[in-house]
């Protein structure tokens, strides 16, 4: 019979659906199960109030069979079929979908109105079946309607229409039959007639369709005495045909949480995530209301070996009604929660004409945004109640929440600043902003920090010795993020965050102020040649209110610190970002009264001294020397 055209423009439609909406082959049977198991939906849901079914739930499931000669994979279910009419509107239509007005029709029904079960649908959209033609050079769809003793078959090879004519099929049901195309120079079709790959692709996306997955394996039989006479005889071991279930139907997430043990969750994350260490934390999340999901999320005990590369995918594995839609969705974790693995699973996604396109919509938005509440109350959870876990999470991933933190101009500060730890000169543990404050005494205004490459060169730097001096903790900031983040925060409780280095750590008292100042004014002429003698190489040079034994040290000025220009030249070479630098010089210092004398008597001599006090300053302060060779020829003479 001549064959009929697709409706819709089909050859330039068919076109698109096959080789730009999906972007990859291995989904085509993805797409296929999932219409059996809407096959199979409808039909169960008819058999709560037809009895003429004859089936109970445990009787429906999906039969895959290859043929490697033929190059046939064979789909097979007992679901309720199609009858010719709806051949011709669901396949001969692209994007007709006959699981959208099942649904649609069920749920205006009475029956449906009266009863609490859902009517779960995978496919609403009708292209799926078309996906196909991504490694077929022919389908076959041979279906009988339930009720119905007429079976037909529709057949295509996806360019040229299709044809519709009479068939047999002993019951009701669907079976697609799909000639795989042959293997060419760049694609290797045929690695889909091997069972290992049909395996593995269901359990990939399709293990929690709720119905069985069964295919046909040969295995050799247990061998006994007999055979293994025959074995030495040369006689070949007998096989035999075994059904095997490929999926396991029941995601974990689906099943209560008082029917799992600690063991059953800790195997699945192993599992999935080929992680063979125990997570810190997990969570079983049962959602419902405007959006319904499950989740089930996991904070991993350290970062995996690829974490901080490129090549790392952070999000959530997305699933929708048990199928999977894709194995990373980055959308439903934000960058700064980037470590949690896990799955979300969700019946009211408002997915695409493709499963692999997902809609940036108000659902998933909205599970993005419960997921991220929930994550933030898991750690903050462990920071309270079990520190010596977080202690361990933080050492993995403190640094993400700092990143975090300092992303964006600061916009997840509130989020994120509780959970934040830092060294400090209270001791070896790591504090939190909250136990920083929670010791400050009465008379100390600002949450004081000092930056450097290690600990110990932070509690050797001149700027913090009046600070631990007048007893005033210190937070330690040695990664390069920290001081990003403190100048995010601005202020934790009305605390503003302020720099050992900086201008006025305001701790002087009216009267030690009045006393630098008329030090100062006594000593104007002598500072100003000290800048003069150095030439633009500082702003400006100034006698110090927080030097005690040192006799110099190098602040900046402005916004941007040491640690930054250091940062910043790392990350941007060729922009020239530098640090406004002040040369501080403490008075009570034998050197500084040592610099006075030869200022009035050999101000060359003076000059080269100003010399090694800017470049001694500049060592402690962690900065490149402008001439390493001429400043050690400098010292070198004077020695």
């Amino acid at each position: 019979m001549p064959k009929q055209q697709f409706k819709a423009e089909s050859k330039r439609l068919l076109d698109l659906m096959i080789n730009s909406i999906y972007t990859h082959k291995d989904i085509f049977l993805r797409e296929i199960i999932s219409n059996a198991s809407d096959a199979l939906d409808k039909l169960c849901y008819l058999s709560l109030t037809d009895g003429g079914v004859g089936l109970s739930r445990g009787d429906f499931g999906i039969d895959i069979s290859i043929d490697a000669e033929t190059r046939t994979i064979k789909i097979s279910d007992n679901g309720i079929g199609m009858s010719k009419e709806d051949l011709e509107a669901n396949l001969g239509t692209i994007a007709k979908s006959g699981s959208l007005a099942f649904k649609a029709d069920m749920a205006d029904s009475a029956d449906a109105k009266a009863s609490d079960a859902p009517i779960d649908i995978i496919g609403q959209f009708g292209v799926g079946f078309y996906s196909s033609f991504m490694v077929a050079d022919s389908v076959q769809v041979i279906s009988r309607a339930y009720g119905s003793s007429e079976a037909y078959l529709w057949a295509s090879d996806g360019v040229d229409g299709y044809t519709i004519t009479p068939a047999e099929r002993d019951a009701a049901g669907t079976d697609v039959i799909i000639t795989v195309k042959a293997d060419t120079a760049d694609e290797d079709y045929g690695r889909f007639l091997l069972p290992y790959t049909v395996e593995r692709l269901i359990k990939q996306y399709s293990d929690y369709i709720r119905y069985p997955i069964r295919m046909e394996k040969q295995v050799s039989q247990e061998r006994d005495v007999a055979v293994s006479q025959d074995e030495t005889s040369g006689t070949t071991s007998p096989t035999i045909t075994e059904i095997t279930v490929l999926n396991s139907m029941v995601p974990i997430w689906q099943r209560g949480k008082s029917e799992l043990t600690e063991d059953d969750y800790v195997a699945f994350y192993r599992d999935k995530f080929f992680d063979n260490q125990k997570p810190l934390r997990w969570a079983h999340v049962d959602a419902e209301g405007a959006v319904s999901y499950k989740a089930l999320l996991y904070i991993p005990a350290k970062a995996g070996y690829d974490y901080f590369t490129r090549e790392y995918k952070k999000g959530l594995s997305l699933y929708s009604s048990g199928v999977l839609i894709m194995e990373h969705c980055e959308d439903l974790l934000p960058e700064h929660f980037r470590f949690v693995r896990g799955v979300v699973d969700s019946p009211d996604l408002s997915l695409n004409i493709s499963r692999e396109i997902l809609q940036h919509s108000r659902e998933l938005k909205t599970i993005a945004a419960n997921i991220e509440k929930k994550v933030k109350s898991e750690l903050q959870n462990m920071l309270n109640n079990d520190r010596e876990q977080y202690d361990v999470f933080y050492d993995a991933f403190g640094i993400q929440l700092k990143y975090g933190v300092a992303a964006d101009f600061g916009r997840q500060k509130e989020l994120l600043q509780d959970l934040l730890m830092f060294r400090s000169s209270n001791g070896d543990t790591l504090t939190t902003l909250a136990e920083y404050v929670e010791r400050m005494g009465g008379e100390q205004n600002s949450i004081y920090y000092a930056t450097g490459d290690s600990v110990a060169r932070i509690a050797m730097l001149p700027q913090t010795e009046l600070l631990r001096d007048k007893g005033y903790e210190i937070l330690y900031f040695t990664d390069e993020v920290d001081e990003f983040a403190a100048q995010m925060i601005g202020s934790y409780k009305e605390k503003q965050f302020k720099s050992a280095n900086s201008d006025d750590l305001d701790i002087a008292s009216d009267d030690e102020r009045s006393a630098l100042d008329e030090q100062a004014e006594q000593s104007k002429d002598l500072l100003v040649f000290v800048k003069e003698a150095l030439g633009g190489r500082v702003a400006d040079v100034r006698l110090s209110a927080k030097l005690k034994s040192h006799a110099a040290c190098l602040t900046a000025s402005g916004g941007l610190s040491f640690e930054m220009e250091k940062y910043l030249k790392n990350v941007q070479p060729d922009a020239g970002a530098k640090a406004e630098r002040m040369l501080e010089l403490n008075a009570e210092h034998a050197i500084f009264a040592k610099l006075g004398e030869l200022y009035a008597a050999e101000p060359d001599i003076a000059r080269k001294y100003a010399e090694v006090l800017y470049n001694q300053a500049a060592l402690m302060a962690g900065l490149e020397l402008d001439d390493p060779v001429g400043y050690s020829a400098l010292l070198f003479e004077l020695l």
